[in-house]
């Protein structure tokens, strides 16, 4: 794994107390990540029927994300430790196209996610992405 530049990994410590972490945790996806699923996707994201057929509640969003193919692209949706190869990390940055994706950025109508969210998200897919 590469270092992460200073002012990164400073934003990343900054964000971790937020988060219930230290630095040596694993980042948890009940506690970190699923809040932001809830909080930024699941209101557009509930049944899957919606485009993009994910249910991002909390309690659905871990089985319809981790090892799941994308209906947008070629990738995994998410892809445990390799997170250039997860579509959702993609379309959250706006890099989506340049991986065979369609569509907009996410969240669809909303500012993109903030940047300790989006590193939080990675940071679970490098780990792992773990049902903890």
């Amino acid at each position: 794994m590469k270092a992460l530049p200073r002012k990164l990994l400073a934003l990343l410590v900054l964000a971790l107390p937020q988060a219930g972490l230290h630095a040596a945790e694993e980042v948890s996806f009940a506690k970190a990540v699923a809040p932001i699923f809830r909080g930024q996707c699941a209101t557009c994201h509930m049944n899957g029927d919606e485009p993009g057929g994910m249910k991002l509640y909390p309690s659905a969003a871990y089985q319809s994300l981790v090892g799941v193919a994308s209906a947008g692209s070629p990738l995994q949706r998410v892809a445990p430790g390799a997170p250039e190869q997860s579509y959702l990390l993609h379309k959250l940055q706006g890099t989506h196209l340049n991986v065979g994706g369609a569509g907009v950025q996410m969240p669809f109508g909303q500012p993109p996610l903030a940047e300790d969210s989006l590193q939080l998200i990675r940071l679970w897919v490098e780990q792992g992405a773990k049902n903890n």
